[in-house]
């Protein structure tokens, strides 16, 4: 008698368990379906009131008309058979078919854009909210996004994934130690000295070429593995000696715009960039750089693999766009380096300027990691590394806004929806100058602007957006007045209609 009464009980235990499931997702699957579309909504500067409008026909008044017109047709029958599921069963049924329907097209259309939606924007109806139950809303949601970064890399290409060369999924890699609280980025940039001499534990390093690259005589550069012997065997200090490396490519190589340019295109083949073809020619695209940093470093002794994976640049949204670059083995350590980043840069046409600089070489990996995303994510070389997601909310700071020693306040992501103002706050201890515009994302639109700032050690900038649209503003920072402003930071604006 016992064991029957047990059995019925946990019968019943399961049946309502079911029931209980089954009623939910009637409510939980259209939430979700809205959650997906009001946040790509949101990511794309569109309506989301006509999104949690529509949600809405979709539960209930969709799933309620199916009923209704399921009703009519049975009753035109002159011998409808017996019903097998009640009312509220073939209303959850049709709200599930309905909705799980209109979900598996949201994530199956454009995968990339809803996982980016949903990892920037999935929190969009907080915004302006704070508090504890806020932050762990905030965290449910990001880390429900986070679940779906399988389907992101699924179908997400490295542009230049056939012409990177050597590149390893690498074993974890040793983690760089924390930087000490002496060695941070000072006003005045160390300089390397002569040959031999050891490198300061400090960056950035001096925008100053390697002597043995200014002064490298012709004969020395008639190959690769000329290349790498000749600075090999004059300069002993290993971190110096990959400055050379990283030096001489950062000043060999033009960037090649016009591929670059070109690459979307479907029939576009990119132009060899093997190392050998690269140094040979002198041109290349970030492949192109980093196939010749790691030939010219095993040519010198030293190991430098290529690194594949995002970055975001000047110009590119807040998910980025394929990239490549390099780490280096000193003693065990890996160093994050992306000599490209420091050739030069290119204009809206393509033409290479160059400007030699050394911001990217042996960069902290928490600030190299705020705008390079590795397909493998040990080389992030953090202990804890960062999912997508977190890449693409963090705000898009050039590795020169922290080594200006300078700390972003407000806002902490790379897409802020407004009203009509766009306000950045910057800790700015050494007081330099800065200048931010913004740009209309719409090319036919044009519309571009000067924001006003209000220098100071708590440096406030302030954008009057003039219309509805999706703006990037950017930021340029300098300790001189008149002169260069390299570019700091920037951010994807929207203002709403």
């Amino acid at each position: 008698m016992f064991i029957a009464r047990l059995w019925s009980l946990l019968r019943a235990l399961v049946v309502w368990t079911f029931k209980a499931i089954w009623a939910a997702s009637v409510v939980a699957v259209p939430a979700i379906g809205v959650w997906v579309a009001s946040s790509t909504a949101a990511y794309r500067n569109g309506p989301v009131w006509l999104v949690c409008l529509c949600g809405l026909l979709l539960f209930p008044l969709l799933p309620l008309l199916w009923e209704a017109f399921a009703t009519w047709r049975r009753g035109r029958k002159k011998r409808p058979g017996p019903r097998i599921l009640t009312f509220w069963d073939r209303l959850i049924l049709r709200t599930l078919i309905l909705n799980l329907g209109v979900l598996a097209v949201l994530l199956a259309r454009d995968p990339e854009t809803t996982f980016a939606a949903l990892s920037t924007r999935g929190d969009w109806f907080l915004d302006g909210r704070e508090g504890p139950r806020v932050d762990r809303a905030r965290q449910g949601l990001f880390f429900a996004a986070d679940r779906l970064q399988w389907l992101y890399e699924a179908v997400h290409d490295n542009t230049y994934e056939d012409v990177l060369q050597d590149e390893v999924p690498p074993p974890p890699p040793p983690r760089l130690p924390p930087v000490p609280e002496d060695s941070r980025p000072t006003p005045e940039h160390p300089t390397p000295g002569q040959p031999g001499q050891p490198t300061p534990a400090i960056w950035p390093l001096s925008d100053t070429l390697h002597p043995l690259v200014l002064g490298m005589p012709a004969e020395a550069e008639t190959s690769i593995a000329a290349v790498g012997k000749y600075i090999a065997e004059r300069e002993p200090d290993r971190r110096l000696r990959i400055k050379a490396l990283h030096d001489y490519v950062a000043d060999h190589v033009a960037y090649d715009g016009a591929a670059y340019l070109a690459r979307t295109r479907p029939d576009f083949v990119f132009p060899p960039q093997d190392a050998e073809t690269v140094f040979r020619t002198g041109i290349g695209v970030c492949a192109g750089y980093a196939n010749l940093l790691a030939a010219l470093g095993d040519a010198a002794g030293e190991e430098i693999v290529v690194v594949g994976g995002d970055a975001r640049t000047n110009g590119s949204d807040v998910t980025g766009e394929s990239h490549a670059w390099n780490a280096a083995r000193i003693d065990d350590t890996w160093h994050l380096i992306d000599a490209t980043w420091d050739s030069g840069s290119t204009d809206d046409s393509g033409t290479f300027k160059k400007s030699y600089r050394a911001t990217y070489l042996f960069v902290p990996p928490r600030v190299f990691a705020v705008n390079h995303f590795p397909r493998e994510p040990n080389w992030q070389l953090l202990a804890e590394p960062l999912s997508r997601g977190d890449f693409f909310r963090g705000p898009m700071m050039d590795a020169e806004f922290f080594a200006q020693g300078l700390e972003l306040v407000t806002p902490d992501r790379s897409q802020v929806s407004v009203d009509a103002v766009f306000e950045v706050t910057v800790k700015n201890p050494r007081e330099l100058y800065f200048i931010a515009k913004y740009a209309k994302a719409s090319a036919a639109n044009g519309t571009q602007g000067d924001c006003t700032v209000a220098r100071g050690q708590l440096t406030a900038v302030r954008c009057a957006l003039p219309a509805p649209g999706t703006y990037q503003v950017t930021m340029y920072a300098a300790a001189d007045e008149y002169g260069s402003y390299p570019q700091v930071g920037a951010f994807e604006v929207q203002r709403g209609r």
